[in-house]
């Protein structure tokens, strides 16, 4: 099976079309299903005293809404890299994606700092919710940097199937730019 995408390397690719996606799947389904332990599970690593309790309908609402989230980045980082060889599309998305991964490192700010730094007490919660993140973060910091690109990128950024039908016009030198 031929991906798009495959013009980029391999690390990129493992982690941006499969790894992070199935990992956002898992915190779908944990958010969605196991509303009550998604919960605590978040909040152990700083809270002793919180207990599982019956959710009320707006935490409810929230984890859902939260879920449908997740499922929303899975499936748009993996559907649309996934069909695009465009360099200039994959840092557009992954750009979006660091100012999301840092958005939602900012919603952790309310478990105090200690939730940034204190490995020894992240629960696998806290190694998604945070650990995970700052990876996401620094491969995407690295593809937006062209690390590890060099002739891969070139090599990727043949036309799509869209604008070989287009006929061709001149190109305005801002439109050409990286980003």
């Amino acid at each position: 099976m031929t991906v798009m995408g495959d013009g980029f390397p391999f690390p990129y690719r493992l982690f941006f079309l499969y790894m992070e996606p199935i990992s956002a799947l898992a915190g779908a389904y944990y958010a969605a299903i196991h509303p009550s332990d998604y919960l605590l599970d978040l909040v152990k690593p700083t809270q002793t005293d919180f207990n599982r309790a019956v959710l009320d309908t707006p935490t409810s609402m929230t984890l859902f809404q939260l879920a449908n989230l997740y499922l929303l980045f899975a499936l748009n980082e993996h559907l649309v890299l996934s069909s695009t060889s465009s360099p200039k599309t994959w840092r557009r998305l992954l750009f979006c994606l660091l100012v999301a991964d840092l958005g939602h490192l900012a919603t952790m700010i309310p478990a105090g700092t200690e939730i940034f730094w204190n490995v020894p007490k992240w629960n696998a919660m806290a190694w998604g919710s945070v650990g995970f993140v700052y990876v996401g973060a620094s491969i995407r910091l690295c593809f937006l940097a062209g690390v590890g690109l060099g002739h891969h990128e070139r090599r990727a950024a043949r036309p799509d199937v869209l604008t070989r039908s287009m006929p061709s016009a001149p190109l305005d030198a801002n439109l050409v730019q990286n980003f």
